[in-house]
Protein backbone atom coordinates (compact mmCIF):
# COMPACT_ATOMS: atom_id res chain seq x y z
CA UNK A 1 0.00 0.00 0.00
CA UNK A 2 2.80 2.51 1.04
CA UNK A 3 4.74 2.05 -2.77
CA UNK A 4 1.32 2.39 -4.11
CA UNK A 5 0.94 5.85 -2.32
CA UNK A 6 4.75 6.54 -3.77
CA UNK A 7 3.58 5.44 -7.44
CA UNK A 8 0.73 7.92 -7.42
CA UNK A 9 2.46 10.64 -6.00
CA UNK A 10 2.86 12.17 -2.91
CA UNK A 11 4.69 15.15 -0.42
CA UNK A 12 8.38 13.53 1.10
CA UNK A 13 10.08 15.67 2.83
CA UNK A 14 13.86 15.11 3.47
CA UNK A 15 14.06 15.04 7.29
CA UNK A 16 16.73 16.93 9.07
CA UNK A 17 18.83 16.09 11.80
CA UNK A 18 17.80 17.38 15.83
CA UNK A 19 21.02 18.21 17.46
CA UNK A 20 21.94 19.74 20.69
CA UNK A 21 24.83 22.68 21.73
CA UNK A 22 27.10 19.74 21.75
CA UNK A 23 25.89 18.36 18.70
CA UNK A 24 24.47 15.53 20.50
CA UNK A 25 20.78 13.33 18.75
CA UNK A 26 18.01 15.90 20.18
CA UNK A 27 15.82 12.63 20.10
CA UNK A 28 12.35 14.56 21.63
CA UNK A 29 13.37 17.55 18.97
CA UNK A 30 13.77 14.70 16.16
CA UNK A 31 10.72 13.13 17.27
CA UNK A 32 8.93 16.27 16.95
CA UNK A 33 9.82 16.28 13.27
CA UNK A 34 8.49 13.51 12.22
CA UNK A 35 5.44 13.98 14.38
CA UNK A 36 5.49 17.83 12.35
CA UNK A 37 5.28 15.93 9.20
CA UNK A 38 2.89 13.47 10.09
CA UNK A 39 0.32 16.28 11.39
CA UNK A 40 1.08 18.61 7.75
CA UNK A 41 -0.01 15.78 5.41
CA UNK A 42 3.40 14.54 4.21
CA UNK A 43 2.85 11.22 2.36
CA UNK A 44 6.35 9.93 3.25
CA UNK A 45 9.41 11.10 4.88
CA UNK A 46 12.97 10.46 3.58
CA UNK A 47 15.61 9.69 6.13
CA UNK A 48 19.32 9.55 6.09
CA UNK A 49 19.79 11.73 2.95
CA UNK A 50 21.80 14.83 2.37
CA UNK A 51 19.39 17.02 4.71
CA UNK A 52 19.68 14.79 7.67
CA UNK A 53 23.65 15.29 6.87
CA UNK A 54 25.80 12.01 5.53
CA UNK A 55 27.56 12.75 8.55
CA UNK A 56 25.60 10.33 10.51
CA UNK A 57 27.28 7.83 9.96
CA UNK A 58 30.76 8.28 10.58
CA UNK A 59 28.92 9.94 13.74
CA UNK A 60 27.41 6.60 14.28
CA UNK A 61 23.32 7.89 14.13
CA UNK A 62 22.33 6.33 11.59
CA UNK A 63 20.60 3.22 12.86
CA UNK A 64 19.31 5.27 15.82
CA UNK A 65 17.78 8.48 13.12
CA UNK A 66 16.35 5.59 10.94
CA UNK A 67 15.00 3.84 13.28
CA UNK A 68 13.33 6.80 15.68
CA UNK A 69 11.69 8.22 12.34
CA UNK A 70 10.05 4.94 11.75
CA UNK A 71 8.73 4.01 15.05
CA UNK A 72 7.19 7.46 15.29
CA UNK A 73 5.50 7.01 12.09
CA UNK A 74 4.36 3.20 12.68
CA UNK A 75 2.70 4.33 16.22
CA UNK A 76 1.63 7.69 15.65
CA UNK A 77 0.71 8.23 11.63
CA UNK A 78 -2.93 5.94 11.59
CA UNK A 79 -2.56 5.80 7.80
CA UNK A 80 -0.29 4.70 4.91
CA UNK A 81 2.70 6.43 5.18
CA UNK A 82 5.81 5.93 2.50
CA UNK A 83 9.61 5.53 4.39
CA UNK A 84 12.54 6.05 2.46
CA UNK A 85 16.19 5.54 3.71
CA UNK A 86 19.03 7.00 2.12
CA UNK A 87 21.72 5.02 1.27
CA UNK A 88 24.91 5.79 -0.06
CA UNK A 89 28.82 4.85 -0.55
CA UNK A 90 30.36 1.73 -2.09
CA UNK A 91 28.41 -1.44 -3.54
CA UNK A 92 28.80 -3.01 0.17
CA UNK A 93 27.98 -0.17 2.51
CA UNK A 94 24.82 0.77 0.33
CA UNK A 95 23.45 -3.11 0.39
CA UNK A 96 24.40 -2.92 4.11
CA UNK A 97 22.24 0.34 4.85
CA UNK A 98 19.43 -1.26 2.80
CA UNK A 99 19.60 -4.30 5.07
CA UNK A 100 19.45 -1.58 7.83
CA UNK A 101 16.88 0.01 6.14
CA UNK A 102 14.68 -3.50 5.49
CA UNK A 103 15.32 -4.74 9.47
CA UNK A 104 13.55 -1.21 10.53
CA UNK A 105 10.42 -1.75 8.45
CA UNK A 106 11.59 0.43 5.53
CA UNK A 107 9.77 0.80 2.20
CA UNK A 108 12.31 1.90 -0.13
CA UNK A 109 15.73 3.29 -0.56
CA UNK A 110 16.70 6.21 -1.73
CA UNK A 111 20.36 5.87 -3.57
CA UNK A 112 22.97 8.48 -3.64
CA UNK A 113 24.85 8.45 -7.11
CA UNK A 114 28.30 9.56 -5.12
CA UNK A 115 30.62 6.93 -5.53
CA UNK A 116 33.85 8.48 -6.73
CA UNK A 117 35.99 6.96 -9.70
CA UNK A 118 32.96 4.41 -10.69
CA UNK A 119 31.49 4.58 -13.88
CA UNK A 120 27.79 4.42 -15.03
CA UNK A 121 28.07 0.62 -15.68
CA UNK A 122 29.28 0.53 -11.48
CA UNK A 123 26.37 2.59 -10.56
CA UNK A 124 23.73 0.26 -12.65
CA UNK A 125 25.49 -2.84 -10.80
CA UNK A 126 25.33 -1.06 -7.45
CA UNK A 127 21.51 -0.21 -8.02
CA UNK A 128 20.90 -3.92 -8.84
CA UNK A 129 22.47 -5.34 -5.68
CA UNK A 130 20.38 -2.29 -3.57
CA UNK A 131 17.24 -3.54 -5.26
CA UNK A 132 17.84 -7.27 -4.30
CA UNK A 133 17.33 -6.13 -0.63
CA UNK A 134 14.42 -3.33 -1.11
CA UNK A 135 12.78 -0.88 -4.09
CA UNK A 136 15.03 1.52 -5.52
CA UNK A 137 14.42 5.09 -5.85
CA UNK A 138 17.76 6.81 -8.27
CA UNK A 139 18.72 10.21 -7.27
CA UNK A 140 20.16 12.73 -10.00
CA UNK A 141 22.16 15.11 -7.38
CA UNK A 142 23.30 18.71 -8.51
CA UNK A 143 27.04 18.91 -8.63
CA UNK A 144 27.36 21.44 -6.82
CA UNK A 145 26.71 19.34 -3.65
CA UNK A 146 28.97 16.57 -5.43
CA UNK A 147 26.26 14.82 -7.67
CA UNK A 148 27.69 13.08 -11.07
CA UNK A 149 26.66 14.23 -14.35
CA UNK A 150 24.83 11.01 -15.91
CA UNK A 151 23.68 10.52 -19.17
CA UNK A 152 20.55 9.85 -21.14
CA UNK A 153 20.90 6.05 -21.60
CA UNK A 154 22.12 5.37 -17.83
CA UNK A 155 18.44 6.91 -16.84
CA UNK A 156 17.04 4.17 -19.47
CA UNK A 157 18.90 0.92 -17.91
CA UNK A 158 18.15 2.44 -14.83
CA UNK A 159 14.78 2.53 -15.12
CA UNK A 160 14.47 -1.05 -16.38
CA UNK A 161 15.77 -2.75 -13.24
CA UNK A 162 12.97 -4.45 -12.06
CA UNK A 163 13.15 -2.98 -8.29
CA UNK A 164 13.23 0.58 -9.51
CA UNK A 165 9.99 2.22 -8.40
CA UNK A 166 10.83 6.19 -8.59
CA UNK A 167 13.50 8.71 -9.57
CA UNK A 168 13.93 11.90 -7.48
CA UNK A 169 15.65 14.31 -10.47
CA UNK A 170 17.16 17.20 -8.81
CA UNK A 171 20.32 18.54 -11.26
CA UNK A 172 19.12 21.61 -10.56
CA UNK A 173 19.20 21.98 -14.33
CA UNK A 174 16.48 22.05 -16.98
CA UNK A 175 18.62 20.39 -19.52
CA UNK A 176 19.66 17.42 -17.39
CA UNK A 177 16.25 16.74 -16.05
CA UNK A 178 14.56 16.46 -19.71
CA UNK A 179 17.41 13.97 -20.60
CA UNK A 180 17.10 12.45 -17.65
CA UNK A 181 13.29 12.20 -18.05
CA UNK A 182 13.68 11.05 -21.38
CA UNK A 183 15.59 8.69 -20.69
CA UNK A 184 13.15 7.28 -17.94
CA UNK A 185 10.24 7.71 -20.19
CA UNK A 186 11.58 6.08 -23.07
CA UNK A 187 12.88 2.64 -20.95
CA UNK A 188 10.52 -0.61 -21.59
CA UNK A 189 9.50 -0.14 -18.18
CA UNK A 190 9.67 3.07 -17.75
CA UNK A 191 5.56 3.99 -17.35
CA UNK A 192 6.44 1.74 -14.00
CA UNK A 193 8.60 4.35 -12.71
CA UNK A 194 7.43 7.45 -10.85
CA UNK A 195 9.17 10.51 -11.10
CA UNK A 196 9.85 13.06 -8.43
CA UNK A 197 10.89 16.36 -8.35
CA UNK A 198 13.83 17.20 -6.37
CA UNK A 199 14.56 20.26 -8.03
CA UNK A 200 14.03 22.90 -4.96
CA UNK A 201 14.91 25.75 -7.76
CA UNK A 202 11.62 24.48 -9.58
CA UNK A 203 9.53 23.01 -7.80
CA UNK A 204 5.91 24.28 -9.35
CA UNK A 205 7.64 24.28 -12.97
CA UNK A 206 8.36 20.33 -12.44
CA UNK A 207 5.06 20.00 -10.65
CA UNK A 208 2.73 21.65 -13.13
CA UNK A 209 4.80 20.65 -16.85
CA UNK A 210 5.12 18.08 -19.04
CA UNK A 211 8.07 16.47 -19.68
CA UNK A 212 8.83 14.10 -22.92
CA UNK A 213 5.19 13.13 -22.05
CA UNK A 214 4.99 12.16 -18.47
CA UNK A 215 4.64 13.81 -15.32
CA UNK A 216 6.44 14.39 -11.56
CA UNK A 217 3.80 12.68 -9.48
CA UNK A 218 4.83 14.48 -6.24
CA UNK A 219 8.58 16.12 -4.90
CA UNK A 220 10.95 14.48 -2.29
CA UNK A 221 12.33 17.76 -1.17
CA UNK A 222 14.57 19.58 1.34
CA UNK A 223 12.64 22.27 0.87
CA UNK A 224 9.84 20.24 1.94
CA UNK A 225 11.49 20.05 5.11
CA UNK A 226 10.26 23.53 6.44
CA UNK A 227 7.12 25.15 5.66
CA UNK A 228 5.14 21.58 5.02
CA UNK A 229 1.93 22.46 5.45
CA UNK A 230 1.85 25.04 3.05
CA UNK A 231 3.28 22.32 0.57
CA UNK A 232 0.88 19.98 1.03
CA UNK A 233 -2.16 22.61 0.55
CA UNK A 234 0.18 23.72 -2.84
CA UNK A 235 0.51 20.03 -3.83
CA UNK A 236 -3.29 19.73 -3.40
CA UNK A 237 -3.80 22.91 -5.72
CA UNK A 238 -1.49 21.64 -8.53
CA UNK A 239 -3.41 18.61 -8.40
CA UNK A 240 -6.67 20.88 -9.13
CA UNK A 241 -4.93 22.60 -11.47
CA UNK A 242 -4.15 19.49 -13.44
CA UNK A 243 -8.10 18.71 -13.55
CA UNK A 244 -8.54 21.25 -15.16
CA UNK A 245 -8.96 24.55 -12.52
CA UNK A 246 -8.08 27.40 -14.26
CA UNK A 247 -7.76 29.50 -11.02
CA UNK A 248 -5.56 27.07 -9.75
CA UNK A 249 -3.67 27.02 -12.63
CA UNK A 250 -2.97 30.87 -12.80
CA UNK A 251 -2.53 30.99 -8.92
CA UNK A 252 0.61 28.40 -9.11
CA UNK A 253 1.91 29.80 -12.47
CA UNK A 254 2.04 33.32 -10.71
CA UNK A 255 4.02 31.98 -7.54
CA UNK A 256 5.91 30.07 -8.96
CA UNK A 257 9.04 32.56 -8.75
CA UNK A 258 8.04 33.06 -5.23
CA UNK A 259 9.18 29.63 -4.36
CA UNK A 260 12.01 29.81 -5.83
CA UNK A 261 12.87 32.77 -4.33
CA UNK A 262 12.10 31.35 -0.84
CA UNK A 263 14.33 28.25 -1.69
CA UNK A 264 17.31 30.63 -2.53
CA UNK A 265 16.92 31.92 1.23
CA UNK A 266 16.53 28.34 2.34
CA UNK A 267 19.38 26.94 0.67
CA UNK A 268 21.80 29.84 0.54
CA UNK A 269 21.93 29.96 -2.98
CA UNK A 270 24.01 32.98 -2.75
CA UNK A 271 26.80 31.52 -1.50
CA UNK A 272 27.18 28.18 -3.33
CA UNK A 273 24.47 26.40 -0.85
CA UNK A 274 26.68 26.39 2.09
CA UNK A 275 24.12 27.29 4.29
CA UNK A 276 21.29 24.41 3.08
CA UNK A 277 20.77 22.78 5.83
CA UNK A 278 21.21 25.32 8.34
CA UNK A 279 18.59 27.86 6.37
CA UNK A 280 16.35 24.29 6.98
CA UNK A 281 16.95 24.39 10.73
CA UNK A 282 16.85 28.11 11.02
CA UNK A 283 13.23 27.74 9.80
CA UNK A 284 12.65 24.99 12.06
CA UNK A 285 14.30 26.99 14.80
CA UNK A 286 12.40 30.19 14.65
CA UNK A 287 9.22 28.24 14.60
CA UNK A 288 10.49 26.37 17.98
CA UNK A 289 10.60 22.86 16.47
CA UNK A 290 14.80 23.30 16.88
CA UNK A 291 16.91 24.73 19.61
CA UNK A 292 19.76 25.69 17.23
CA UNK A 293 21.11 25.26 13.80
CA UNK A 294 23.37 23.29 15.25
CA UNK A 295 24.67 20.76 12.04
CA UNK A 296 27.45 17.87 12.83
CA UNK A 297 30.12 20.00 11.09
CA UNK A 298 31.18 22.62 13.15
CA UNK A 299 31.60 24.55 9.88
CA UNK A 300 28.56 24.48 8.35
CA UNK A 301 26.23 27.41 9.67
CA UNK A 302 24.05 30.31 7.92
CA UNK A 303 25.89 32.52 5.84
CA UNK A 304 25.92 36.34 6.20
CA UNK A 305 22.99 37.65 5.12
CA UNK A 306 20.86 34.72 5.30
CA UNK A 307 18.82 34.89 8.04
CA UNK A 308 17.71 38.04 6.78
CA UNK A 309 16.83 36.82 3.83
CA UNK A 310 14.58 34.06 5.51
CA UNK A 311 12.92 37.09 7.39
CA UNK A 312 12.55 38.61 3.95
CA UNK A 313 10.91 36.04 1.92
CA UNK A 314 8.79 34.69 5.11
CA UNK A 315 7.45 38.80 4.78
CA UNK A 316 6.76 38.61 1.71
CA UNK A 317 5.07 34.88 0.61
CA UNK A 318 3.03 34.41 3.85
CA UNK A 319 0.48 31.85 1.74
CA UNK A 320 4.31 29.89 1.62
CA UNK A 321 4.80 29.60 5.36
CA UNK A 322 2.86 27.44 8.72
CA UNK A 323 4.32 29.36 11.15
CA UNK A 324 0.40 29.59 12.74
CA UNK A 325 -0.11 25.76 12.31
CA UNK A 326 2.75 24.83 14.06
CA UNK A 327 2.70 26.91 17.12
CA UNK A 328 -0.78 25.78 17.43
CA UNK A 329 0.70 21.98 17.57
CA UNK A 330 4.12 22.63 18.48
CA UNK A 331 3.68 21.44 22.22
CA UNK A 332 2.00 18.43 21.70
CA UNK A 333 4.94 17.36 19.29
CA UNK A 334 7.26 17.94 21.79
CA UNK A 335 5.81 15.98 24.45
Amino acid sequence: MSLDLLRGGTVIPAHPLALTADRHLDERRQRALTRYYLAAGAGGLAVGVHTTQFGIREAGLLRPVLALAGETVDAEAGRPVVKIAGACGDTAQAVAEAELAAGLGYHAVLLSPVVPGVDEAHLLDRARAVGEVLPVIGFYLQPAIGGPLLSTSFWRAFADLPSVVAVKLAPFDRYRTLEAVRGIATADRGAEVALYTGNDDHILGDLLGDFAGRRFVGGLLGQWAVWTRAAVAMVDRVRAARAGDAAALAELTARAAAVTDANAAVFDAANGFHGCIAGVHEVLRRQGLLDGVWCLDPAEGLSPGQGAELTRVAAAYPWLTDDDFVVEHRDDWLR
